[in-house]
């Protein structure tokens, strides 16, 4: 039997559903032994490598990135302040790789949801805001179905575009995610949304599947501050546009999500 082709759409939407359930490696037809030595690369190499990196940070490490993004974020008190805040930020790597600004947020600041993504896109690279490519006007759809339009502010655990739309890395999140803490703590809201797995192990800090952990509430707790909140996780906009099918599965989540929040007002009375 002759081989059929690969379809290239099909091929890219069935790595792209695995990527998003969370699997991150891949197995071959034969064995290959990993346990070889392979020797490190010349000193030479290393230290030019690492001085590639330390000008993307403007000249900052790692640390000093996280710490310069906390000094800043601590000193806003608004979301507008937090906005102008991460604007000035240049500890973020992504920011020297062809963003051409920062994409904060949109929508409702004194909501009862606060939805986080993984990234902004190239749509929302151009505009400035979060979610308004065609899988933002897919978001937008699904939560006024669900009675929750007015109450979501949008967000990403990163302000700049990713090259290539990849996904953000650990260390680009964590020179952003002081500006992510702020922003939850200064909204604090009933409940987060986590859309994507990069969301969703970066605030949950797991290494667990995305198909594992979506539909179940957990919580995001501040290490300071005290600011809680119940955290739900479902598939990104991004995934439902390859894989209409799954919007269902969505869709189930949303329905828990509103029911949540309905359960959240209706206590405080009781």
């Amino acid at each position: 039997m002759t081989p059929q082709p690969l379809d290239a759409a099909a091929t890219e939407a069935l790595l792209a559903f695995w990527r998003d359930a969370g699997v991150d490696a891949c197995y071959l037809d034969a064995p290959v032994d990993r346990t070889v030595f392979v020797a490190p690369p010349p000193a030479q190499m290393v230290q030019k490598a690492s001085a590639k990196v330390t000008a993307l940070h403007g000249g900052m490490s790692g640390a000093e990135a996280v710490d310069d993004a906390r000094r800043l974020a601590a000193a806003a008190s608004s979301m507008d302040e937090l906005a102008a805040a991460i604007a000035a930020f240049d500890g973020c790597p992504l920011r020297a790789m062809g963003a051409k600004q920062a994409v904060f947020a949109r929508g409702n600041p004194k909501g009862t949801v606060l939805l986080v993504g993984e990234a902004p896109g190239e749509t929302e690279d151009l505009r400035g805001e979060p979610f308004v490519g065609q899988a933002g006007q897919l978001t937008d759809r699904m939560l006024a179905a669900a009675g929750l339009a007015d109450q979501v502010f949008m967000t990403n655990t990163v302000f700049w575009k990713p090259p290539g739309n990849r996904l953000p890395t650990p260390q680009e999140q964590a020179a952003c995610a002081p500006f992510l803490e702020r922003a939850f703590a200064l909204m604090q809201p009933k409940a987060v949304l986590l859309v994507g797995a990069a969301a969703a192990k970066a605030i949950l800090n797991t290494d667990e599947g995305l198909m594992k952990i979506r539909g179940q509430w957990r919580e995001w707790r501040l290490s300071e501050g005290g600011v809680s909140a119940p955290v739900i996780a479902t598939l990104h906009p991004a995934f439902l546009l390859r894989q209409p099918q799954a919007k269902r599965v969505v869709w189930a989540d949303l329905l828990d999500l509103a029911a949540h929040l309905d359960t959240a007002q209706v206590e405080p009375h009781a």
